[in-house]
């Protein structure tokens, strides 16, 4: 047993990848989690040809699957498929990651963007009911502001002027709605109820809309033109291809499933096939290609590029493995460290750390807001619009009793009073506006 083994690896995100001068990535940690268990220490250097390790026709392998049988290399830690040919060459330990083959695509986002989509962040109920709230508010600040229920808003009917008619109170009502101040403002504690529970409704309406309008502008389509291998082979509109010399070929080669086959055959007719993982990312980024490859390097770059989408359905499950020389002594050791981390959730520890998306953003986008989303909201309002008619009822009973024991009266009779002077005084200056707006 050597002092010090070679490790044969290849540069592949996020595997192993190159930071200063040192390699991080999945097979680093791996591999240093795995050393310390077994107990050896190691060098590790990348593979001189760039190359996995497949077997040409004069039967010779190149790749790390090469280094390893020709004593190059001690172990290749690496996103390593485990397959029979390989196995035939080679000892492979058992899996530490379980793969398979999958389809990458370009999201679709080929909707049209509408006049009419600022209103999307909130559904039809929704904004018809903001336009009853909208209506009903206006409609109390007028009783109270207006029509001068409050004695505390309007102690002189007679004299003093009034310039809260409904059309100033509508407009008032919107002025709230888009922060923009637009006096003058009641007086009165009643109304300066309303108006407040008003301002606190939009303040958090606004903050929901908005929320939602910046959430809509991120494509939000996933809807595959090509669900699975059938609809990829039954289809001639988007080209398709896999890596060249991949395990995932050889799975399309080798296989009898007359879909795979066809795949297989229009991929080698095409020469479609892609030199690196990179390049086929690329290509399906482009739009109009389909990238075949392994589920768990899709997946990574679904991670890294939003505008990607995986398709559902996985097939030929298999399994990355270490590879070391037949009659290796360290065999039986890793297998057996491999299996304590993933019993320990190591693995799947160092898979979440890897695969972190950038994309979190985008997959808590959130759809339109319903009209229950909202009802707290709405029961607040209401009940702030009746606390200040309550209020406003109140203050014009109380200054009524406070007339009927200086006029020797009875309170209701001076309520009635009140009430009948309040509304002829509105009407009249509902007049005056009216001719003041004519002239």
């Amino acid at each position: 047993v050597p002092s010090e083994l070679r490790i044969t690896t290849i540069k592949q995100e996020p595997y192993t990848v190159s930071k200063g001068s040192q390699l991080e990535g999945f097979c680093m940690d791996l591999l240093s989690e795995v050393a310390k268990k077994v107990g050896f220490k190691y060098r590790v250097q990348l593979v001189k040809d760039g190359s996995y390790g497949r077997q040409d026709e004069n039967g010779t392998w190149n790749g790390m699957i090469g280094e390893v049988m020709r004593g190059e290399a001690d172990l290749a830690i690496a996103p390593l498929t485990l397959t029979a040919a390989r196995e035939k060459v080679v000892a492979m330990t058992t899996p530490f990651m379980q793969t398979g083959i999958s389809i990458l695509l370009r999201r679709d986002t080929s909707e049209e963007t509408g006049f009419f989509d600022f209103l999307s962040p909130f559904t039809a109920q929704t904004w018809v009911g903001i336009l009853a709230a909208y209506l009903g508010t206006a409609a109390c600040i007028f009783v109270v502001s207006r029509c001068r229920l409050s004695p505390c808003e309007w102690s002189q009917p007679q004299t003093e002027q009034n310039t809260f008619s409904f059309l100033h109170s509508l407009w008032y009502t919107a002025g709230a709605l888009t922060l923009q101040g637009a006096g003058p403002h009641p007086k009165a504690l009643s109304g300066r109820i309303i108006c407040c529970t008003w301002w606190f409704f939009t303040i958090v309406l606004l903050a929901c809309y908005f929320s939602n309008l910046s959430s809509a502008k991120t494509p939000e389509s996933t809807q595959l033109t090509v669900k699975g291998f059938d609809d990829l082979a039954n289809q001639d509109v988007i080209e398709y291809g896999c890596l060249a010399g991949s395990s995932t070929l050889a799975f399309f080669k080798n296989s009898n499933n007359p879909v795979y086959r066809r795949i297989y055959e229009h991929m080698e007719r095409t020469k479609s096939f892609v030199s690196s993982m990179d390049e086929g990312v690329r290509r399906a980024k482009e739009g109009s290609y389909a990238f075949i490859g392994e589920s768990v390097s899709l997946d990574l770059a679904v991670a890294r590029h939003c505008e990607l989408v995986r398709a559902h359905e996985v097939v030929g499950m298999r399994g990355y493995s270490i590879a070391a020389a037949i009659g290796s002594p360290f065999i039986k050791s890793l297998n057996l460290a491999i299996l304590q981390l993933s019993e320990a959730g190591e693995l799947a520890y160092l898979r979440s750390k890897w695969w972190a998306s950038s994309c979190l953003a985008e997959r808590a986008k959130s759809s339109a807001v319903q009209a229950h989303s909202l009802k707290g909201m709405f029961l607040v309002l209401a009940i702030g619009l009746g606390l200040g008619a309550l209020v406003a009822v109140l203050e014009l009973i109380t200054k009524s009793r406070r007339g009927a024991a200086e006029q020797k009266k009875p309170c209701c009779t001076v309520l009635s009073e009140e009430l009948s002077l309040r509304l002829k005084s509105n009407a009249g200056t509902t007049h005056n506006d009216s001719d003041k707006e004519k002239a």
